[in-house]
């Protein structure tokens, strides 16, 4: 067997360990509860103990810790220790065991597509062209279009929990959890990010009162939507 063919197989047998590790950890969320606090902690703005999870989706405290660390082992969420207290020292008691959605991105196509590699083409050749005034009005253009084909048009929180931002009340503003276009803005940052914003623009302004802009958080999309002055507040029970 050639050098050639033995890199071939090399490549065949990791993408292959790769995919079944992703669909192992896809499988983990069949379990109903389960699924349920993975829900629970990645749409949760900041860190998650396992008594709060526990609390949200009904189960045992003991039930709880054993699903998220098997969520955990699988790479869905990520695991942090700190006193929730802000005491330090003795007699501050033991740092408690803290969840959050994993930054790592499992993403399951059958039989496996390429659509990641041709996103990143197109991104850099828009880069490269210059061409960030054209994409981001017809990313303002298709945002307006999802909102008006949506079965209620007035309801943003919707449109934006079903394009998977995870929105969240902060005030009277909307944040956003989670960037759909995550891996892309970390390689090519102004031209996805102007184009989210253009994106969401068109979304929010179809929405009486809501208006988007840039305004950057880690760990989350760089916008946030806000409504506009005499507009109706966000309900945040």
């Amino acid at each position: 067997m050639s050098e050639a063919d033995h890199t071939t197989g090399r490549a065949q047998a990791e993408d292959a360990q790769t995919e079944d590790a992703v669909l192992d950890a896809v499988g983990l969320l069949a379990e109903p509860v389960r699924r349920a606090l993975y829900r629970h902690v990645a749409a949760a703005p900041g860190e998650v103990g396992r008594d709060e999870a526990a609390h949200a989706v009904g189960c045992s405290r003991s039930l709880a810790a054993f699903h998220l660390d098997k969520l955990v082992e699988a790479g869905l969420l990520a695991v942090a220790y700190r006193r929730r207290s802000g005491r330090s020292g003795p007699g501050a008691g033991r740092p408690a065991k803290l969840y959050r959605r994993a930054s790592q991105e499992q993403a399951v196509t059958l039989p496996p597509r390429a659509y990641a590699t041709a996103a990143r083409l197109l991104a850099e050749v828009v880069d490269e062209a210059g061409l960030e005034p054209e994409l981001e009005r017809a990313a303002r253009r298709l945002g307006a279009a999802v909102a008006k084909s949506a079965t209620d048009p007035h309801d943003l929180v919707a449109l934006l929990a079903e394009r998977g931002y995870q929105p969240y009340p902060d005030g009277d503003e909307l944040r956003l959890r989670n960037c759909p276009f995550h891996a892309l803005s970390r390689e090519f940052p102004p031209l996805v990010c102007g184009m989210n914003l253009a994106l969401l623009e068109g979304l929010s302004g179809v929405v009486a009162g809501w208006t988007a802009r840039m305004d950057p958080r880690p760990d989350e999309c760089c916008v946030v939507v806000t409504p506009t002055p005499g507009a109706s507040k966000v309900n945040s029970d």
